[in-house]
């Protein structure tokens, strides 16, 4: 009886061990599960998120609102290409900024101060569609780089400097007159201003790079001025120009990244003159000490094709008879390739060998 009574004990504790074995086991499925499902919910992005990569802000008054250099757009747009990329173009336009503001001294003969604005990357077609009208476009050619750029002259400038040029009143402020196209005058001030604004601009790439920037033709409708295609990224650089009594304006240069491209490994250095992987000096002293070598050269008068039985048979003694004569050019070698030849002589005690045909030329042949 009691036997009986301990196997009913063991098997209900046995029991009570496989229940709470299989109730821990349930509990960590379900741990398991919702720490998966709160990973889940950090994965997932809330709308707000999805507005901001997309490039919409639909807090603005007016609905939603989105442009090309928000969001994702500004990942994918190829006009995004940052002018840090180029170091040697702030090197380029400093030097340019100080050689223009010498130059715009002496052609107005006033106190003229030059100061680069900006530098941005920016597409061909934002930049026409953001022009103010009327203007003054310049487009130039860059004939080593066999491509165009454009400068443009905004209204300010081009009434402050007509203004000094043709004697204005000092005191007063220039005046601009709305609706009315560029006279012939303005528009002869402004190129010959812009040939001196290339003028430097060409001296500024001189270090890198010979450049020559040449005045091609003026627009007045930036439709006409297209020189690259409208998706195509631009490099825009932005001059401040100040004058006496509070005259001036802006000046702006626009260079397409496919005109750059002929030079885009000179304007990768980190500054002027770098080459990496290049040391002149150890150039020079290799050069010098390959002329100072010492070299074996073979002076072979004749050769002769025979059997390997004729000679295995040669003896001491033996006579092998060639196909020339003493009078024979005599062929120079160096390390088995021929240099030049000659005619084979004597001076003295010594075998000597007057070289008859030039060395460069047998190079060449050979």
């Amino acid at each position: 009886m009691a036997e009986t009574e301990a196997k009913i004990d063991d098997a209900a504790a046995a029991d009570e061990w496989a229940a709470s074995l299989e109730k821990e086991e349930q509990a960590q499925a379900a741990g398991a599960d919702n720490s998966a499902a709160g990973e889940a919910e950090q994965r997932i992005l809330n709308q707000d998120e999805i507005d901001t990569l997309l490039g919409f802000d639909v807090k603005k008054e007016g609905g939603v609102h989105g442009g090309r250099n928000d969001g994702i757009f500004a990942i994918m747009d190829k006009s995004m290409t940052a002018y840090e990329k180029l170091p040697m173009l702030e090197v380029v336009f400093d030097r340019m900024v100080r050689q223009l503001s010498t130059a715009l001294r002496n052609f107005t003969s006033e106190n003229v101060d030059v100061s680069l604005d900006s530098m941005v990357s920016i597409r061909f077609e934002d930049y026409l569609n953001s022009i103010p009208l009327p203007a003054l476009l310049v487009v130039f050619r860059a004939v080593e780089w066999e491509n165009f750029g454009l400068v443009t002259v905004d209204s300010s400038q081009i009434y402050s400097m007509v203004d000094i040029l043709l004697g204005g009143r000092k005191t007063s402020k220039p005046l601009r007159v709305e609706g009315r196209p560029y006279t012939t005058i303005e528009q002869d001030i402004v190129k010959r201003m812009v040939d001196i604004v290339l003028s430097e601009m060409s001296s500024a790439f001189e270090p890198l790079s010979p450049a020559s920037f040449h005045f091609d033709r003026l627009e007045s409708n930036p439709r006409f001025a297209t020189i690259t295609r409208p998706g195509n990224p631009a490099l825009l650089v932005r001059f401040r120009i100040d004058m006496v009594e509070d005259r001036g304006g802006m000046l702006e240069v626009l260079l397409p990244h496919t005109t750059l491209e002929p030079i885009r490994d000179l304007l990768l250095q980190m500054f002027m003159g770098e080459n990496f992987g290049q040391d002149t000096v150890w150039e020079k002293h290799l050069g010098k000490e390959l002329r100072n070598t010492i070299v074996e050269i073979e002076a072979v008068l004749d050769e002769k094709s025979v059997t390997l039985k004729d000679v295995m048979s040669l003896k001491v003694g033996s006579t092998l008879l060639m196909d020339c004569t003493p009078e024979d050019p005599v062929t120079l070698r160096c390390g088995g390739i021929p240099v030049t030849t000659g005619i084979l002589g004597r001076i003295g005690d010594n075998i000597a060998i007057s070289v008859q045909d030039s060395i460069k030329r047998k190079l060449r042949e050979t």
